[in-house]
C-alpha cells in the first residue's frame, strides 16, 4: 500500500473532467450534501462516501439500461 499523499485518480480521457465534477455536484445535491469548488475539507466522510456512492448508483443503472436496448 502506498503512503503517496498525491492525487493518484487519472481519467483516461482527461477532456472528461469538466463532466466529471458537474456529474458530483449534481450527486451531491441528490444525497443532500454541500459540495463546494475546490477543497471540501468541511465534510465528513460519510457525507463524502455518499457523494461517491450516489455516483457508483448512477453510473451502474445508466450501464444497466444501456444493456436493456
Amino acid at each position: 500500500m502506498s503512503t503517496n499523499s498525491t492525487n493518484n485518480s487519472k481519467l483516461v480521457v482527461p477532456e472528461a473532467r469538466k463532466a466529471m465534477e458537474k456529474f458530483k455536484m449534481e450527486a451531491a445535491n441528490e444525497v443532500g450534501v454541500d459540495l463546494k469548488q475546490g477543497y471540501n475539507g468541511h465534510l465528513t466522510s460519510r457525507e463524502a462516501g455518499s457523494v461517491g456512492g450516489q455516483m457508483v448508483k448512477k453510473m451502474i443503472e445508466s450501464y444497466e439500461n444501456s444493456l436493456k436496448q
